[in-house]
Formats: structure tokens, C-alpha cells, sequence
């Protein structure tokens, strides 16, 4: 069965937190994964860092990371000492995960997050800048181990990678074992004519993939077609990671970056989004189940 993962900002309305505390709730309610944001690790000693790794592993927990990258590192910048500055702050990044032990980064980590205050009738410089710096930074991936997944995401989020086939062609342009595909239901959902063939069309670069609904609920609650993408995920036999990002409350740090504006579960305390989490998890395997990929 696929590893199945969780996002811990389900939980938490600032970026960073207890981790420790995390690893323990994902392992107790049964998930393999636990992911968060990968800027904290650069505010953390490699002591710490190795802690984490050690709890986790004793847990039988995988960590994997998650980046909205800060536009003050847009390594798609035109202003090339903006973009050189964002080639070293991910370098660093992925040199802080190799110390945990860390495989998998992910998000929208190939520009800024959010998109630039400009008229845009060709994204093409910010495309070039992206892929120029792109090719330095994977470079330190392949040397510490981390697959850098390119994850195509709203409109809203970013100009560069909005589609499946845009992150494809991307991809196709680095041209390194290091780097893959990852899409996101809750993406696809506006972003793809049709979520299946999307997925489809990624076939065995999809290196990771996150779940959640057209709300950003959990999956399940809305109105997304799971049979369509559980059964997609059988055609091309995939294999890997499965992590859930619901984004169900208001408020901190997270309900101000994805926009949240309202509590979308009720009485959002941490009983209910334990009970959440629980049921996609279930909701997850049964997928998996239903579509011969248990």
C-alpha cells in the first residue's frame, strides 16, 4: 500500500510548532508520513534536527517537506541578486534536510509564492530565470539525496506552474533523476480539464501527490470525484507517497497565506481535527483498497 501522509498545519495555525508533539499524533492515529513547512529547518541546530529524525524513526515516521518559498528568495526574480539569494537559501534548505535524514521536497519552491504585481503577457523571462536557477540548486540535491518535486498549483499561488503539463515540460527542462512531479487535487481542481487524464499524463514522473478537497476539506467531505483519481493513480501504478494537505481553519499565520476565512470544519478544536484526520486516513486506505492498490 502507498505510504499515506499528513500535513501538520491541519492542526496548527502558524507555520511552526511542535513538531515532536506531531510526530506522535501522526504515528498514533495511524499515518506513515508527516509533512510540514521546510523553513524552520534552517532556524534549527542540526542537534535538533537529528532529534527529530530519531523520534520520528523510533515512531515509524517519514518527515518530508513542504515549501511556499518567501518572494523575498524568488529564485524566478528578474533581479538577479534576488534570484542568486533564493539559490543559496533552498541550497541550504536541502542541506538541512539531508541532516534528518530527508528525501522529499515539495510546493512551490521554483519561484516565489504568490504571484508578481506585474502585467504579464509573457511569462517566459520569469520561466528562464526559474530553470536557470532550478539546474544550480538540484545539483545539491542529487548531492544530498532529496528528490525536488515540482508541484503545479493554482493561478493565485503562482504564474509559472499551474498545470500538469507545464510542470512536465519544466521538469523535462532540468533534466535530472532528482527531480519529479507533484500535483494536488486541490489544485487540479481548478486548474485541469479533467483531473484523471492530468494525472495520467504526469504517469511515472509523479513523484508525490497531495490530497485534498475542492475546499481544501478533507478528503471526502466535498465534492471531488475520488473514484476518477484513485483510479488514475491505479492506471499509471503508482507506487509512492499519498500526503493529505486540508486547510480547515481561520486565522494565524496559515489562515492568512491560504486565504482561510472561515472556520470550514466545526468547533475546529484539536479533538475534531484528530477525528478529521482519522477519517481520511480511513477514507484514504479504502480508496486504495477499492482501486487494487492495497
Amino acid at each position: 500500500m502507498n505510504k499515506l501522509g499528513i500535513f501538520m498545519n491541519f492542526w496548527e495555525k502558524n507555520w511552526d510548532a511542535d513538531h515532536k508533539k506531531y510526530i506522535d499524533k501522526a504515528a498514533k492515529i495511524g499515518f506513515d508520513i508527516l509533512e510540514f513547512q521546510a523553513q524552520p529547518l534552517l532556524e534549527m541546530s542540526d542537534d535538533h534536527i537529528r532529534e527529530l529524525r530519531k523520534r520520528a524513526d523510533d515512531a515509524g515516521i517519514e518527515l518530508t517537506y513542504s515549501l511556499g518559498l518567501d518572494r523575498n528568495y524568488d529564485v524566478s526574480s528578474l533581479d538577479e541578486t534576488m534570484r542568486l539569494g533564493g539559490v543559496k537559501y533552498l541550497q541550504n534548505i536541502i542541506r538541512k534536510m539531508q541532516v534528518g535524514g530527508g528525501t522529499l521536497l515539495s510546493g512551490v519552491s521554483y519561484a516565489g509564492w504568490g504571484c508578481p504585481n506585474v502585467v504579464m503577457d509573457d511569462k517566459r523571462p520569469y520561466w528562464e530565470q526559474s530553470l536557470k536557477s532550478m539546474k544550480e540548486i538540484v545539483k545539491v540535491a542529487e548531492e544530498c539525496g532529496v528528490t525536488y518535486c515540482v508541484e503545479a498549483v493554482n493561478r493565485f499561488e503562482t504564474c509559472l506552474i499551474n498545470t500538469a503539463a507545464e510542470a512536465l515540460d519544466y521538469v523535462a527542462q532540468v533534466d535530472s533523476p532528482n527531480i519529479g512531479v507533484l500535483l494536488d487535487t486541490y489544485h487540479m481542481n481548478i486548474e485541469e480539464n479533467n483531473i484523471g487524464d492530468a494525472i495520467r499524463l504526469v504517469g511515472n514522473k509523479l513523484t508525490s501527490f497531495h490530497t485534498g478537497e475542492n475546499n481544501r476539506t478533507a478528503p471526502g467531505r466535498g465534492h471531488l470525484d475520488w473514484d476518477e483519481i484513485f483510479g488514475a493513480l491505479a492506471d499509471i501504478n503508482y507506487k509512492g507517497r499519498i500526503v493529505s494537505e486540508p486547510f480547515v481553519m481561520q486565522g494565524g499565520e496559515v489562515g492568512r497565506d491560504i486565504h482561510v476565512f472561515r472556520d470550514l470544519v466545526e468547533n475546529p478544536c484539536e479533538a475534531t481535527i484528530d477525528a478529521e484526520a482519522a477519517y481520511l486516513l480511513n477514507f484514504e486506505k479504502e480508496m486504495l483498497k477499492k482501486h487494487g492498490m492495497a
